[in-house]
């Protein structure tokens, strides 16, 4: 058994993220298991840009109200103590509502060739209202 100490909390590059979002490392693996889990707070109107996960990724929210989308126009709303699975390849953006901050543990496998996640382009407004509208926040 291994204890891992408490990372500092940094701020999320602006080139992944619109509007301030702050993660803690919480694991990054350990050579056996290429697990990764971060904590991620984001403030209201915050979010990821549009994203996708080679092995899929699980969002625990912890506190606050989020949103979860899909190229699709598929949008959930996230609250304290659900979870969203999010298929490996499927594109998508997680953050806070336009009015209440939303913390989750982002959870994914980085196991494999390449990279864990391919960033895209940023959400735009114009498709975060229409998330708002669809989940109807």
């Amino acid at each position: 058994m291994n204890k891992n100490a408490t990372a500092p909390t940094v701020k999320t590059p602006a080139k992944n993220f619109t509007g301030d979002v702050w993660m803690n490392p919480v694991f990054g693996g350990d050579g056996a298991s290429r697990l990764t889990v971060g904590l991620v707070r984001f403030t209201p109107g915050a979010r990821t840009n549009w994203h996708r996960h080679a092995n899929g990724q699980l969002l625990v929210c912890t506190d606050g109200v989020g949103l979860v989308g899909t190229r699709d126009g598929h949008t959930v709303v996230l609250r304290a103590g659900e979870s969203v699975w999010t298929p490996a390849g499927e594109e998508h953006f997680h953050g806070g509502t336009a009015d209440n901050m939303m913390c989750h543990f982002a959870i994914l496998d980085a196991a494999g060739e390449g990279e864990a996640t391919t960033w895209l382009e940023p959400v735009t407004d114009q498709q975060y209202t229409a998330a708002h509208t669809a989940a109807q926040v």
